[in-house]
């Protein structure tokens, strides 16, 4: 496997049991891997998303929208048409732990379109993936309230 060319973290707090860390690894073909734990979560599935800002001056709320650096609808994180930040469901257990792992090409942590300094949110339901026909659905995925959230930030490599 090709070496790590830049590691971000996030703490993941929230809700008052919700807390977790997620590493965020970039390979030179371009995808980031996220992997990590969230506990505290109610079983099952979870709207997990990139969003604009690493604002938590409001909690999770001040997070802003979905990242979409090129105004498309909200979708599957395999789909054409999605936001960059879409990157699907995750699954808690029925003891609330979510093991997160993930690769995705649209969340790159250096050039114009990085997600550091933004922050990653779970959200209290699942995501419809676009596909739920809410008035929500391309918009948010109708995943809920934010239960969870946390800044992207560079990891030191020492």
């Amino acid at each position: 496997m090709a070496s790590p060319t830049l590691k971000a973290v996030a703490i993941i707090s929230g809700d008052p049991n919700v807390k977790g860390s997620l590493l965020f690894i970039q390979y030179p073909n371009g995808a980031t891997h996220v992997k990590g734990k969230i506990a505290g979560l109610s079983p099952g599935l979870h709207g997990f998303h990139v969003h604009a800002f690493g604002d938590t001056t409001n909690g999770c709320m001040s997070t802003g929208p979905h990242y979409n650096p090129w105004k498309k609808d909200h979708g599957a994180p395999t789909d054409e048409e999605r936001h960059a930040g879409d990157l699907g469901n995750i699954y808690a257990g029925h003891d609330g732990v979510a093991e997160v792992s993930l690769k995705n090409s649209q969340i790159p942590l250096s050039g114009p379109n990085s997600i550091v300094g933004r922050a990653v949110v779970v959200h209290a339901d699942p995501d419809d993936l676009g596909r739920g026909g809410h008035e929500l659905s391309k918009a948010t995925g109708n995943a809920g309230g934010r239960v969870g959230c946390g800044v992207i930030g560079l990891q030191s490599s020492v």
